[in-house]
């Protein structure tokens, strides 16, 4: 078919248009626009043919209203570090970057009682079609109940199961850091330091659970004195390494609970010419750009957050981006597995 003149006097071509030539109602074309699954591909074919031919451009602000929600998809938040809501953010990005959906940003304050008003007002006001949650508001059972209230989907982000498959996108922080000081134990390390993370995170309380296990595992039970508490930031980070390297008898090793912690250890080694790795070993947990921009470079557990921003994009709206893809060597395309990244911030004790 050619393609139909078009010019500044020429008149616009409308859904009605698109459905006569194609041969289809109206409403069957409004759902090949908004890439409804129930159709069939000689139906969508007629239709996609027939919007080429006539020019027609859907308007966005009709599709909406017909919708009855915007185009929009919402990531809620309340998290210390910023890179991981970045390194999300950029995941969800990839996902929708050729669909006609677009990305809100909303920070929360966790600790406000008046926070889930805050968040109705804003669901309300805005209308998304869904929301993602981003630890540790994903925690919060009362604002998963309030999406489902309003009618708007949801996908809780966690660090372990919180949800059913449909709403949750799930890593194993629980198991990888069991493996991971498996290792540091496996090196000949015996007195291990632990930079825990904020208090009511899940992340934290996965993360030192298999810290725990891992030890118990291999008989050791450390002081009280080995333990340093942090909330993911940098100054936290610092603080545990002045507590912990000015010990009369210092960790040989420390697992921090992210990385920009362990970047705050490294400084008070450095400063305290404590060698790295020759004297003490340090892993994080996050892979973030800061593990590589440290010398020496930081061992650490790669956090898939990126890629469960592509998974939880499509898991909140599979009828605009398609199903939840998965590799191949995974079972549940919603839970990700975080895997340990060694570089050279670690080796056996008094090398």
């Amino acid at each position: 078919m050619a393609a139909q003149m078009t010019g500044p006097g020429a008149k616009q071509p409308t859904i009605n248009d698109v459905a006569a030539l194609a041969g289809v109602s109206k409403k069957t074309v409004s759902r090949v626009i908004n890439r409804s699954e129930f159709i069939s591909e000689k139906t969508r074919t007629a239709v996609l043919e027939a919007i080429e031919t006539l020019g027609f451009v859907p308007n966005p602000q009709a599709r909406a209203l017909a919708f009855r929600r915007n185009f929009l998809i919402a990531l809620l938040h309340d998290n210390p570090n910023a890179q991981t809501v970045l390194n999300f953010q950029q995941g969800v990005l990839d996902a929708i970057k050729d669909s006609d959906l677009a990305l809100l940003v909303r920070p929360v304050d966790r600790g406000s009682d008046q926070m889930l008003d805050d968040v109705r007002t804003f669901l309300e006001k805005q209308r998304p079609i869904g929301a993602m949650l981003l630890p540790p508001i994903s925690e919060n059972d009362d604002l998963a109940a309030l999406c489902d209230q309003l009618g708007v989907r949801y996908v809780r982000i966690g660090s372990a199961p919180l949800d059913d498959a449909q709403h949750c996108i799930s890593s194993n922080d629980h198991d990888v850091v069991v493996e991971v000081c498996r290792k540091l134990i496996a090196l000949g390390h015996r007195d291990i330091g632990f930079v825990r993370g904020p208090a009511g995170f899940r992340s934290a309380a996965e993360r030192e659970k298999g810290f725990h296990e891992a030890l118990a595992e291999a008989g050791l039970k450390l002081d009280d004195a080995y333990y340093a508490p942090g909330n993911y930031r940098y100054a936290a980070g610092v603080e545990a390494g002045e507590k912990l390297l000015s010990l009369a008898k210092p960790p040989t090793a420390i697992f921090c609970s992210n990385d920009e912690m362990a970047a705050g250890v490294m400084r008070v080694a450095h400063e305290k010419g404590i060698s790295v790795p020759g004297q003490l070993s340090i892993i994080g947990f996050d892979d973030s750009p800061t593990a590589t921009h440290i010398w020496p470079a930081l061992s650490t557990v790669r956090w898939p957050i990126r890629e469960m921003g592509v998974r939880a994009a499509q898991l909140l709206v599979p009828d605009f981006l398609g199903p939840v893809g998965k590799a191949a060597d995974e079972e549940d395309p919603a839970a990700l597995v975080s895997t340990f990244i060694e570089r050279q911030s670690v080796a056996p004790p008094g090398r």
